[in-house]
């Protein structure tokens, strides 16, 4: 129905009035609308607003009767709901949003904020790794964050118990990025509620996920591309076969 998209080639306009911002969110919170198919719909029709008319006809097209676009209201909490919580939203083609995760194949339209956007266009290493580290795991993981810190270095990781605590927490002073899988103020695990409010003050927390969104399992695939395409490189600490932390890499 649309035309291949590649948002890095052909430049958006983000959104700038909060008008903008609502219909950006529809469509993209639009039922069978992904990442691929709304950078499709906005190389087609222009705009998110021409992109929303079309979605019932298009669907039709498709064979589903009775399609409705995201409900305005919803998104509307959604938008007061993120600010509330202290969330910022940046979108692709802004100057704030970090250009290596723009080249990826699918980037995140609009990602949430908490925190200082600064870390997201800096120097960049990723490191991830196995939950249950061993000690060893996690005295490496604390001792590179740190010496990349002092190289320079912006830490992100995602969060998750083991190595990427350990890392965000050594990195703490000289910067680190923390990608949620659920809504930016969703803390998971919940033991990482202190180091998430540490890293909101200090760093920077990202999701593409909408606020109280809970994070299920297909979330963090997900999570995991943002955590690899903000990254120069990405350093794997005992990541057992088919784990996160490889599919990161």
């Amino acid at each position: 129905m649309a035309k291949d998209f590649n948002p890095s080639t052909h430049p958006l306009t983000p959104p700038l009035t909060e008008e903008e911002w609502l219909t950006w969110l529809r469509l993209l919170r639009s039922r069978r609308v992904g990442i691929s198919t709304f950078y499709r719909l906005l190389y087609e029709f222009g705009d998110a607003n021409a992109a929303i008319e079309a979605l019932p006809e298009i669907a039709s097209d498709a064979g589903l009767t009775s399609y409705a676009p995201a409900n305005p209201d919803d998104i509307a909490r959604e938008w007061h709901a993120a600010h509330r919580a202290g969330a910022r939203a940046i979108a692709i083609g802004s100057d704030a949003y970090p250009a290596p995760l723009a080249d990826i194949p699918d980037p995140p339209p609009i990602l949430w904020c908490l925190g200082e956007t600064a870390h997201l266009n800096t120097p960049t290493i990723a490191i991830v790794g196995a939950r249950n580290a061993s000690s060893l795991g996690t005295r490496t993981a604390r001792r590179l964050a740190a010496d990349l810190g002092t190289a320079g270095f912006t830490v992100v990781s995602g969060l998750a118990r083991g190595v990427d605590t350990a890392a965000h927490i050594a990195a703490l002073d000289t910067g680190t990025v923390a990608v949620m899988a659920g809504g930016v103020d969703v803390v998971y695990p919940a033991e990482n509620a202190v180091l998430a409010q540490e890293i909101g003050e200090k760093g920077i927390r990202v999701s593409e996920m909408p606020v109280h969104q809970t994070p299920h399992a297909r979330h963090f695939p997900r999570r995991n591309r943002i955590v690899s395409g903000l990254a120069q490189a990405v350093i794997v600490i005992e990541a057992a076969a088919k784990s996160g932390s490889l599919i990161t890499a």
